[in-house]
């Protein structure tokens, strides 16, 4: 007769094993020893957790991965808050470490280099980024570029950006150093062991097969970097990462540089507009190129340590140096660098790394495989900064900031496929040092998801970006006629004249006026059904939702500390019949870890379509099309009803997400053509036409509606961020209460901006200076077309009164905004309320 736990804790054996648990921790198993695994070695067990056992294929402490190949450059500044603060908490830990007494981190500071007026324009943006996510960094003239880099020909930067905490990371040195600690606290580390197999039982990772013997384990991390796709296959999980090699070539002495004597002095440097980086090897200059070709690697065949070495191969993530995809970069190099002219290329080599579709990390624990672990496509500059994020996730059950753009469970399923993968990280290396605009789309694998609407939107001359897959008409062509009467929109600038189009005006005024139809497909939909179904959505976010059939509540998935981790619209369709309206895949793996075994979770937006009819003439359009009464009194606001659109049964919302009355109607994929062709037609008297994305931000954004994911995430909870009206805190028991209960009062906010100049535009991201200082960044914004000024909404110290003033910093330039009262536009409901 097998046991059950609690018997086997009985056993002395039993005893044993949970004295260990709660004495050491889990059982973890980390695969790979390169920077991220050994930093997450360091720290798990600097949270308690001791039972680590790192697995290597090669000899340490220079196993052969990428770290053992890494320059160590490390540039801290992203457009991603979260990827900056990655490298943030690398450079802070990197600099308190050392091996024998060298640093593990040399601070000489970084310099990007403008050679274009385009580039010199974009570092001001990346000094924007900085001053939003709290590094220090200016754009300094020609003169201050050649005072910190002597060697560079001056007559071709126009500029620069000066990073003073940036640097150098010794990547060996610092994996070994993090290395001791952990075995220091009981972690062991063992190289020389090919992991061939992953244990599992139960839907449960148990333990890691090697050539060397069987390692049980609780929890399974793979952070083995270009060869994770291997492992994942092992365990049954897709890793969506495409390894590329790399060119990087070291040159002769320089005589400019002889009698130097430490590794580096000068800042490491960029040249974005011709994809080089640099930085000195004491009298030499190392230097990569992404100049060339796409170099993607099949990490099934990248070969073993020991079979790299016999290739003549100096590690298995060195490949051979291609001289003809060198030439040309190494020509760029000189014209930057002259002294480079009197040397050659001492060595070189195609160094292997990862990209994956989007250029961010995979992380988090795979919903197929309860306990295996991905720490993936992870570069040494946010090493130690994700694997403090990782631990604290296994260890608190989550990470201490938002790590949503790099959770495994973003991708949809049509993002995964080999081919997808291979494209999209092929065109990440090509686009790396690219100037890249925030909306623009990428231009392969496209179409890839299209709503049943697409060939009638691309009658209409729909102009499409790109999201998750999807096409999404941001305006269409067909309403130009429209823009002369709106008389004069104020200019653009060139930056914010990118994928966008003056017919986006013309489509805000129409929904405000008349009537247009959105397509609203994209957004997830979820069926949650089963006797238990009220009690789990119930128990599982903050509003209440035990409401008769019939209504709609908007409401918040929270986690256990009170953060924000998507924002939901529940239908209560039947007694244990819900349709839920999500946020992204992550919604969907939150909800099925926790559903109990009578409440079933469905993803229905492949198979549905959705159309958004908003504007004052909405109920005209619907009305005569309808088999139910949609009137005020009839069909009243957050209400939803099974019924028909003309031949079409529809699920129809009374829901609002541009501040006009309005429905979404929902139907399967099959009928939506049928559905957008008798609105169509019916609607020609009124004057209906479709609108897009870029008139729906403006029109959201001077309601205050939120977008989860852009302007909240679970760093921030719902007081601060506006939304305490959808927290019921007098109700049963919901995941994050008790923890809302203890917050203290808010001290940041998200706040609503207008601009001060009619034709100031900001985009996001910038940063907002209150009294002259850096005090928040601009999450959304749009030109708001009804209000005629622009909208930002910002996250700032709480306590700011209405009509303060504040300054947004937009490409180098202080824009004067000021803080209003929300809601900006129809404070009293009454257009959508009618």
């Amino acid at each position: 007769m097998s046991s059950t736990p609690e018997d086997r804790s009985r056993t002395p054996a039993g005893r044993t094993r949970a004295l260990e648990v709660r004495t050491r921790g889990p059982r973890v198993v980390v695969i790979g020893a390169g920077i991220v695994g050994c930093s997450l070695a360091d720290e798990l067990t600097a949270r308690g957790w001791t039972d680590v056992t790192v697995l290597e294929q090669g000899p340490l402490p220079a196993p052969g991965g990428s770290t053992s190949h890494a320059p160590g450059l490390v540039f801290q500044t992203s457009p991603s808050k979260t990827l900056t603060r990655f490298a943030r908490y690398t450079v802070e830990k990197f600099r308190s470490l050392d091996v024998d007494g060298v640093s593990c981190f040399d601070q000489v500071g970084g310099l990007e280099l403008a050679t274009t007026p385009e580039r010199l324009a974009d570092l001001h943006r990346r000094a924007g980024y900085a001053a939003s996510w709290g590094v220090r960094g200016e754009v300094v003239n020609t003169a201050r570029c050649r005072e910190l880099w002597p060697l560079l020909d001056e007559s071709a930067v126009l500029g620069g950006f000066h990073t003073p905490d940036d640097g150098l990371a010794r990547a060996l040195l610092a994996a070994r150093a993090q290395m001791d600690r952990a075995t220091a606290r009981g972690a062991r580390f063992l190289d020389r062991h090919t992991v061939t197999g992953i244990e599992r039982e139960d839907g449960r990772v148990t333990g890691v097969v090697t050539d060397r013997g069987t390692f049980p384990a609780d929890h399974v991390v793979s952070a083995a970097g270009f060869w994770g796709p291997v492992i994942g296959r092992m365990a049954g999980v897709d890793v969506p990462l495409q390894p590329l090699a790399h060119q990087y070539a070291r040159t002769r002495p320089l005589p400019e540089l002889s009698g130097a004597t430490q590794e580096a002095v000068r800042p490491i440097l960029r040249l974005q507009d011709r994809d080089l980086y640099f930085r000195e090897h004491t009298d030499r200059i190392g230097i990569g190129s992404y100049a060339h070709r796409p170099l993607p690697v099949d990490p099934l065949a990248v070969p073993a340590y020991d079979e790299a070495r016999a290739r003549d191969m100096e590690m298995p993530s060195s490949f051979p140096f291609t001289a003809e995809d060198w030439e040309p970069s190494w020509e760029d190099c000189r014209r930057l660098l002259p002294a480079l002219r009197g040397v050659e290329i001492e060595s070189g080599f195609n160094g292997v790394f990862s990209f994956t579709p989007d250029g961010m990390p995979v992380l988090g624990e795979a919903q197929q495989l309860r306990g295996f672990w991905l720490a993936e496509a992870v570069w040494v500059t946010h090493s130690a900064g994700v694997a403090k994020a990782v631990a604290e996730w296994m260890v608190d059950g989550r990470p201490a900031i938002d790590v949503h753009e790099c959770d495994l469970a973003r991708f949809e399923e049509a993002q995964r496929s080999p081919s997808y993968v291979r494209e999209r990280g092929s065109q990440q290396f090509v686009e790396v040092y690219d100037v890249l605009h925030p909306l623009q789309p990428m231009d392969r694998p496209r179409p890839l998801r299209v709503s049943p609407f697409y060939a009638r939107q691309q009658e209409l001359g729909a102009y499409f970006l790109e999201g998750t897959g999807w096409e999404r008409p941001h305006w269409y062509e067909a309403n130009a006629p429209l823009v002369d009467a709106l008389g004069d929109l104020p200019a653009r600038d060139a930056w914010s004249a990118r994928y966008w189009s003056p017919v986006a005006a013309a489509e805000a005024k129409a929904t405000r006026e008349r009537v247009a139809l959105y397509d609203m497909t994209p957004l997830r939909r979820l069926e949650v059904t089963g006797p238990g179904a009220l009690t789990f959505l119930d128990r599982m976010t903050s509003n209440n939702l035990r409401k008769k059939p019939g209504a709609v509540t908007y409401t918040l998935l929270l986690d256990e500390t009170g953060g924000i981790r998507s924002d939901l619209t529940v239908a209560r369709l039947g007694p244990d019949r819900f349709q839920v309206g999500a946020n992204s895949p992550a919604d969907l793996d939150r909800l099925l870890r926790h559903a109990p075994a009578d409440v079933r979770i469905h993803d229905i937006t492949s198979g549905t379509c959705c159309i958004g009819v908003w504007g004052p003439l909405a109920r005209a359009l619907v009305q005569p099309l309808a088999g139910d009464d949609f009137s005020h009194e009839g069909f009243g606001y957050f209400r939803v009803k099974q019924t028909y659109i003309g031949h079409v049964p529809v699920t129809a919302m009374r829901l609002s997400y541009v501040g006009e009355l309005g429905w979404e109607l929902y139907t399967t994929a099959d009928l939506g053509l049928r559905l957008w062709d008798t609105l169509w037609e019916a609607g020609r008297d009124l004057g209906v036409l479709a609108a897009g994305r870029s008139a729906f931000n403006s029109l959201r954004l001077e309601k205050g509606y939120r977008a989860w994911g852009v302007d909240m995430t679970d760093e921030h909870n719902p007081f601060e961020a506006g939304l305490g009206f959808a927290v019921r805190m007098d109700k049963e028991e919901f995941v994050g209460q008790e923890a809302l209960r203890r917050l203290p009062a808010p001290a940041r906010r998200l706040t609503p901006l207008l601009l001060d100049d009619p034709a100031a535009v900001v985009l996001g991201k910038e940063p907002v200076f209150v009294g002259g200082t850096p005090a928040g960044y601009v999450t959304s914004a749009s030109y708001g077309y009804t209000l005629g000024r622009c909208v930002a909404y910002a996250w700032l110290p709480a306590g700011l009164a209405t009509g303060t003033g504040v300054h947004i910093e937009y490409f180098g330039e202080k824009v004067p905004a000021t803080v209003a009262e929300e809601p900006l536009f129809d404070p009293e409901m009454t257009r959508i309320r009618h």
